[in-house]
């Protein structure tokens, strides 16, 4: 927050998390591009990191959805025109809601108007709300606009209409965890993201006739329910180009293995990944992680898990 740049001039900002960029979080942005374009003014996400929760309760941080720099391309590509970091701190937890929006907002940011969720909180111990806000932008002088809490129908019909569904990061998070990547891509509007580097497995794979790259994925980062996944793998000196995968993500129980990992056959290429950096766009779920009476058995059954990715990445047999 002390880097900006000089001359800087006033603004649209809107603040949040915004973990995981999800349908809700889109509509919120649009709403601030929109209020920026009408003001001729630029627009700004203020988000934070590490995670508030974190901070505040050490130990509590949830699974994340989308690391920082995927979160910058992800607004960017929605409008935004400054994406700007403030690092979450003991002492920032601290401030009042008065003392934050004075300091952050209007001191350093020169609000002219701040376009937040209707159920936004802010302040120590949370005890800003969006009516507080638009109180003090009265006094201050920026204007407040509560936005709506999004929803929409889901994989199986669900509705936030019905007070079912409400997109947020705790559902998508939730929809991870329990493998269901269909009902998360609907949420967030595209596939999860997982990303990772490529390290050195135990090479098993490759004696098996499927060779795969083993993910070291960054330590909060949401990784699906065990199990075998249709996934897009995309890689940082590659950009733009995608290749079908199967995805093993568990424990490797046929061969009593203990420790998670997740792993990627890429179809169709001969290519050591090690030591890049790659991401996995998860598409479905194609069975549960299970042991195997024999290596034959396991290996039948990685050849069923191809045949089904390609098909449902659309790519026929």
């Amino acid at each position: 927050m002390g880097d900006l740049p000089g001359g800087w001039g006033r603004c649209v900002v809107t603040i949040g998390v915004f973990d995981g960029v999800h349908r809700g979080h889109q509509a919120l942005i649009a709403r601030t591009v929109e209020v920026a374009k009408n003001r001729n003014l630029p627009s700004v996400m203020l988000t934070f990191d590490p995670h508030p929760s974190e901070v505040i309760r050490p130990g509590s941080h949830p699974a994340q959805l989308t690391t920082l720099r995927r979160k910058a391309e992800l607004v960017e590509q929605l409008g935004i025109d400054v994406f700007c970091v403030l690092p979450f701190t003991a002492e920032l937890s601290r401030l009042a809601a008065h003392e934050f929006v004075h300091e952050v907002l209007v001191d350093r940011l020169h609000a002219a108007a701040v376009v937040v969720g209707e159920n936004f909180t802010f302040g120590h111990r949370a005890a800003g709300d969006v009516p507080l806000l638009k109180e003090l932008g009265r006094r201050f002088g920026f204007a407040t606009y509560g936005a709506e809490l999004q929803g929409g129908t889901t994989a199986d019909g669900e509705t936030a209409d019905s007070g079912e569904i409400t997109f947020s990061s705790t559902y998508v998070r939730s929809c991870i965890d329990a493998g269901e990547v269909v009902a998360a891509a609907d949420a967030l509007g595209r596939p999860h993201r997982l990303e990772g580097i490529v390290v050195r497995g135990d090479g098993r794979g490759h004696d098996l006739g499927y060779p795969t790259a083993n993910l070291s994925t960054p330590r909060f980062a949401a990784v699906p329910a065990d199990g075998v996944y249709a996934c897009w793998f995309g890689r940082d000196n590659q950009p733009g180009r995608l290749l079908p995968a199967a995805v093993s993500v568990g424990t490797n129980p046929t061969f009593s293995g203990r420790e998670r990992t997740v792993e990627a056959f890429v179809l169709d290429v001969e290519e050591d990944f090690y030591g890049q950096h790659v991401a996995l766009d998860f598409v479905g779920r194609l069975r549960d992680m299970v042991r195997f009476s024999s290596v034959d058995d396991l290996v039948d059954q990685i050849a069923d898990d191809v045949r089904r990715t390609r098909t449902i990445l659309g790519l026929g047999h």
